[in-house]
């Protein structure tokens, strides 16, 4: 039975193996680069929706949280706002005491009239919490985008009128301090809350969950990340076979076991 238990162990390391490796298919140029424990710069410009350019840096006097669009994003940016406004009402933190959110658009040609109405929209969305206060919207020219990415390790490629990008949300500290990574579009209240708590105290965590790099791969032909059902539904079937392995030769050896006291 340890036989069995050691060759099981050894095809879910391999299979978890595999699929780090396929979450690698993004060209080097995209994604998401970690610069944790990094600092933004200290000039960095922008507007926010009510046409007022304030310094990134000096906007943040509490913990951050920075959410990565472009307002006409056709693609993930609008599940990735709900996300955001959904563990805006869900967690446990007051929004604008506690805790702000920005969200920022990585497209220059994107103005704040357009903030505006898209945090209008948003806005809708969450129940209980201080959003005019604690939600800021933002535009900006492509020189501060481009510094506000590279400062943050996240990479992005135009395509036509559209961008290719990846989902995420980043926590900052109070000093603008890089302290924590959340990638995806979905996230749980427990997990902001403790990414809140930590970049109070300057203190970052290391990325556990990566899903989006896996759910999500590049098409070099087309050009754009694409839900990859083929590795998903895969590696489901694969885990599904190992449990009936393993449930088969556990129901095995529980019948022997009967027959031999039996006897």
């Amino acid at each position: 039975m340890q036989k069995l238990l050691k060759g099981t162990v050894f095809l879910i390391i391999s299979l978890l193996y595999a699929i780090q490796l396929n979450a690698e298919d993004a060209p080097p140029e995209l994604g998401i680069y970690e610069n944790l424990d990094q600092y933004i710069p200290d000039d960095l410009v922008f507007t926010n929706e009510n046409y007022e350019t304030i310094n990134l840096k000096e906007a943040i006097d509490k913990p951050t949280v920075i959410a990565l669009v472009y307002y006409e994003c056709p693609g993930i940016c609008s599940p990735l706002l709900e996300g955001v406004a959904d563990v805006i009402t869900r967690a446990k933190v007051d929004l604008g005491s506690e805790y702000q959110v920005f969200t920022i658009s990585f497209d220059p040609d994107e103005k704040p009239k357009l903030a505006k109405d898209k945090k209008a929209n948003y806005a809708k969305l969450v129940k209980n919490k201080d959003v005019q206060n604690g939600w800021t919207w933002f535009t900006g020219d492509s020189a501060n985008v481009n510094n506000l990415l590279n400062s943050l390790g996240y990479k992005v490629k135009k395509e036509g009128q559209e961008f290719i990008h990846p989902a995420a949300l980043i926590v900052l500290s109070p000093e603008g301090k890089i302290t924590r990574y959340l990638h995806g579009t979905y996230f749980l209240p427990f997990d902001l809350k403790m990414a809140i708590i930590e970049a109070s105290q300057g203190k970052s965590g290391p990325t556990i969950n990566k899903v989006l790099k896996y759910c999500f791969s590049y098409d070099p032909e087309g050009k754009k990340y694409v839900i990859n059902i083929t590795k998903i539904s895969g590696s489901i079937i694969i885990f599904l076979a190992i449990f009936m392995f393993l449930g088969l030769a556990f129901s095995k050896k529980s019948r022997n076991r009967k027959s031999f006291k039996s006897n």
